[in-house]
């Protein structure tokens, strides 16, 4: 039976309640039908006896020669109206009067009819000269004491044919009960099948053990949404990634602030708090399914190779532009020019130069300096231009150069894309490291592009500020925006303080 589907269990499982409840109804209701029968035979028997003791005629017929030739014919016409069994009217020492079969008349009666001469009416079940029967017995009072007693009965095997014919009734009924109730299990049953597909608990069992596997240990997080909006699954990974409350799972996405995350159906990038996540929805039958992966440190990766393919675009801008250079100077050698030659590659050298000392002076973070000179020959060659401002100054103070780069690179890009003349202004002291960039842009109109991943590139989305905002998050720090001036504000490291 273990291999059995679960709609089959359940089949026969309910099928043996049915049964099991239907006997046991059906046995209860037999007792009880014979238990009453019992008492109705009682009660009709005392009945009898009791009317039969104050009837005159029977005071008359005792006052007679032979009783018996007036109450025999008495008895048996009672008998016949009330359908009792017998009726015997005897003499206190229990002599016969009157008996169904007349050959009993003047014999002893069979019964006991000491509490009847004592002036009681009792009932009793007595095997006489009819079989056994349910009688009662009560005394025939005259002048204050007994004159005679009358006894009155029915048989056990009236009782039980009575209690036959009801037992079909009761048969019919049980079987009906056992055959809705077969009908409605095999309704249920059926339902469960469509549900459970067929599966046995072995399979179920595997198959939730399997669902919980994965759900815990697969580093994805797993949402699944019904079609009201309501949370139904989420898994480990997905409450670690999004920063969602152990009660989760049947709340609504609206209170727990992802609408925005799910908005769209292609793959986008989404921020959580200090991750950067790629997040993919697809509808299904049971709503729409979620899934979410965390590209922090593949998007610090990205920007890291941003900034070496900056730099490697920086040289190859600087190489350009020298091979041209230096082409000129060859071209005003060989026309004779040669002072001409000198004084163009001493100019050139001289401004290659002092961009160098400007930018290695004032930023002593030579990953810092190397962005900066990076970005600067390439807002050159995009017809901007990158200045340093005179008063940066700002040292190797141990800050995270990845996060720096972060910050300052991408505040440059989005300078870049959006105006002709960008300043930086770095500097620290005791309270931190100040970080000021200006442009002559027309300023971010977007003031929840921190929040949101936009940036001035293309059609306004992407995740430049959004990643600068976390790198700030990140270090502690504030960012200000006024216009077309960013202003970061980062504390200084313990040991640096």
């Amino acid at each position: 039976m273990r291999r059995w589907s679960l709609a089959g269990q359940m089949l026969v499982l309910q099928l043996l309640v049915v049964a099991v409840t239907a006997a046991g109804g059906a046995v209860l209701a037999l007792v009880q039908a014979h238990d009453l029968l019992t008492d109705e035979a009682r009660a009709t028997a005392t009945a009898v006896a009791v009317s039969v003791a104050a009837s005159p005629d029977v005071l008359e017929a005792l006052e007679e020669e032979n009783p018996t030739q007036r109450l025999q014919p008495y008895a048996e016409r009672v008998r016949a109206a009330t359908g009792v069994d017998f009726i015997t009217i005897m003499r206190p020492d229990g002599t016969r009067y009157t008996h169904p079969n007349p050959a009993e008349i003047g014999r002893r009666f069979l019964g006991h009819t000491e509490r009847a001469l004592r002036g009681e009416t009792f009932t009793e079940t007595y095997t006489g000269t009819l079989g056994a029967s349910e009688r009662a017995v009560t005394p025939v009072m005259a002048g204050g004491r007994v004159r005679a007693l009358v006894s009155a009965g029915i048989t056990v095997q009236r009782i039980s044919a009575r209690l036959r014919d009801q037992l079909a009734w009761g048969g019919l009924i049980v079987a009906l009960a056992l055959g809705l109730g077969a009908a409605g299990t095999a309704l249920v049953t059926a339902r469960l099948r469509r549900q459970t597909h067929g599966l046995g608990p072995v399979e179920l069992a595997r198959i939730h053990e399997h669902h919980d596997a994965v759900l815990h240990t697969v580093r994805e997080g797993l949402l699944l949404i019904g079609r009201d909006g309501t949370l139904t699954l989420c898994n480990d990974a997905a409450r670690l990634l999004l920063g969602l409350p152990a009660d989760a799972e049947g709340r609504n996405v609206h209170d727990l602030g992802l609408t925005g995350m799910l908005a769209g159906d292609e793959e986008r990038i989404h921020l959580a708090g200090d991750r950067v996540l790629a997040v993919n929805s697809a509808a299904s039958r049971l709503g729409t399914v979620v899934t979410v992966r965390d590209h922090t440190e593949l998007q610090a990766l990205t920007g890291q190779l941003d900034a070496e393919r900056g730099f490697a675009d920086s040289l190859r801008s600087a190489a350009h532009e020298a091979a041209n250079r230096l082409h000129t100077v060859i071209t005003l050698v060989e026309l004779g020019r040669t002072e001409q030659a000198v004084a163009l590659g001493t100019a050139e050298l001289r401004a290659a130069q002092e961009l160098t000392d400007r930018v290695v002076g004032a930023v002593r973070e030579p990953v810092l300096a190397a962005l900066l000179l990076g970005k600067s020959a390439e807002a050159a060659e995009r017809g901007a231009e990158l200045v340093i401002s005179q008063d940066s100054e700002l040292g190797d103070l141990g800050l995270d150069a990845r996060e720096l780069v972060t910050i300052v690179g991408n505040l440059i890009d989005n300078a870049i894309d959006a105006a002709g003349r960008i300043e930086v202004h770095l500097s620290a002291d005791e309270h931190g490291v100040l970080i000021r960039m200006a442009d002559d842009g027309p300023g971010l109109t977007d003031t929840d592009a921190f929040e949101k991943g936009w940036t001035t590139k293309g059609d306004g989305h992407g995740l430049g500020l959004a990643l600068v905002g976390q790198a700030v998050r990140r270090l502690d720090g504030t960012i200000e925006v006024a216009g077309s001036v960013f202003t970061v504000r980062l504390p200084l490291p313990e040991r640096t303080r």
